[in-house]
């Protein structure tokens, strides 16, 4: 099967319809619309889990076969992508369904995966070539000598040598494996391991789409905090003028306008900081999903936030025991390691065999006379100094690490589910107190405002507001964040952040 058929198969077989899972979040500060995205699970889609189970092996007993471990692309190696096209000077839209499909094509962890599988079939063909006929063609002309005196004949009367001569032989050779329990426990073991390439190819999209999320929508958090600090630029610079008139009137002290322009210059402080981040993870989105180097784009999709209601615990653990494409994975490489196992033990058994050839041989091809030659063999091993035992020993490992690793996958999944059940409640809790804290300060603020207006106090009032209202909204965003994350981490945990999207 083509690269092109197995990757579109995959992917048709993956898409089902499931709850939406990503989503962004719309706050209102002063003066302009935040957007707070949820960023999606970078620590894993970058490698840093802890506690992952380590990438499978499928390397077997029979190590005269040089069979390579087939195993999923390193997590790092999701971060990175094959740039495809030119880049163009206009720029271009880009909503995250674009960069979902130009990750599903160009992210390097995503053709690596598939680079795995395609590996796997040729390791699977390779054991299966064991077991079925090898059949040749040969032909040969032979012209000799032959020293009697050297093969024994010294008889009175025989030359030494007779010759030249010369004669035609072609014929066709047939090799069958007729029963060899080694090589058929190894062709069934490199089936399954197929079928663990395809999983981990699953698990390189669900990676995929988390990464090209976490991308995206860090560059909506970007663009949503250089917006917010734009609209504190402009309000501290009100404040600044107002109190630069009222210095002037002899209504405020020096001190007011003073301290209005050193909030002034913070915030724009802040926004050129918040201009620098947005540009560099812009950057990193366009490495991520494959644009060509120095293609500018613009974020089109603006998308709300909105609560998630989830499964019980004991129903997700269900799903994701069952949908899981790592665990899945790590379940077919076990059963192919059992299979390893038993085909290193097999080495002592006998093998049987047959070979066979037929063709002309004679003076020239016309003048030939037809032949053949079959051959049945049985092979008994007696003593091949301690290798069946020794790769009977390198299965048996193989099979105890591969146990393990499953153990503690499912323990992990477990765990995952627990952990991102309990930070989707403490985070909408979190959310609505956030949100309240909002409301306070803009309410604390327009006071201050009102009273500084009429010059019951100085702008000292003000200022203070303007920062618990911009430290009210950053932890706003934090504990949307926090939400999204954990919905994103559900997902995941479940198995299901491709269908989420």
């Amino acid at each position: 099967m083509p690269s092109s058929e197995f990757v579109k198969q995959v992917k048709t077989d993956s898409r089902h319809q499931y709850p939406q899972f990503f989503r962004c979040c719309i706050v209102q500060p002063v003066g302009a619309v935040v957007l707070v995205p949820a960023l999606l699970f970078a620590h894993q889609a970058m490698g840093q889990m802890p506690g992952a189970a380590p990438a499978p092996s499928y390397s077997g007993a029979r190590q005269t076969s040089n069979r390579a471990p087939v195993s999923a692309p390193l997590q790092s190696s999701f971060s990175g992508s094959v740039p495809g096209g030119k880049a163009s000077s206009a720029v271009i839209p880009l909503s995250f369904t674009d960069a979902l499909d130009r990750g599903l094509r160009q992210n390097l962890g995503l053709l690596l995966a598939s680079d795995s599988a395609i590996s796997a079939r040729g390791q699977k063909w390779r054991d299966l070539s064991e077991l079925l006929p090898n059949v040749n063609f040969s032909a040969a002309e032979n012209v000799q000598e032959i020293s009697l005196a050297a093969l024994g004949f010294k008889l009175p009367g025989l030359p030494r040598v007779i010759g030249p001569f010369s004669f035609f032989d072609g014929r066709l050779l047939l090799n069958q494996s007729l029963f060899n329990l080694t090589d058929i426990q190894h062709e069934r073991a490199a089936t399954l391991n197929v079928k663990a390439a395809q999983y981990n190819y699953k698990d390189a999209r669900e990676l995929v789409v988390l990464a090209v999320g976490n991308a995206y929508l860090q560059a909506l958090a970007g663009e949503a905090r250089v917006r917010t600090a734009d609209a504190q630029v402009k309000t501290a610079q009100a404040l600044y003028n107002k109190a630069v008139d009222q210095q002037k009137a002899g209504v405020a002290p020096a001190i007011d306008a003073l301290r209005a322009q050193v909030e002034y210059q913070a915030r724009q402080q802040q926004l050129i900081g918040a201009q620098n981040n947005f540009t560099k993870q812009k950057l990193a989105l366009a490495r991520v999903i494959g644009l060509p180097p120095g293609q500018d784009f613009t974020l089109a999709d603006k998308a709300p936030y909105e609560p998630l209601t989830t499964l019980g615990l004991e129903q997700s653990l269900e799903r994701a025991y069952a949908s899981r494409p790592d665990y899945q994975a790590l379940l077919a490489q076990t059963k192919a390691s059992e299979l390893s196992r038993k085909g290193a033990s097999a080495e002592h058994l006998p093998a049987l065999a047959i070979a066979a050839d037929y063709g002309d041989i004679g003076v020239n091809p016309s003048n030939s006379n037809g032949t053949y030659h079959v051959t049945g063999t049985l092979n008994i091993p007696i003593f091949a100094g301690g290798k069946a035992h020794a790769d009977a020993l390198e299965a048996e490992a193989a099979l105890r690490q591969t146990r393990a690793q499953l153990e503690n996958l499912r323990g992990q999944i477990d765990y995952e589910v627990r952990t991102a059940m309990l930070d989707l409640n403490t985070a909408a809790d979190q959310v609505a107190v956030a949100r309240s804290s909002v409301d306070l300060a803009e309410q604390a603020l327009t006071q201050a405002q009102d009273r500084f207006a009429a010059g019951v106090t100085d702008n000292l009032e003000v200022v203070q507001a303007q920062e618990a209202l911009a430290s009210a909204h950053e932890s706003y965003i934090a504990s949307l964040y926090a939400h999204n994350v954990a919905k994103v981490e559900f997902a995941k945990a479940i198995g299901y952040a491709e269908e989420g999207v």
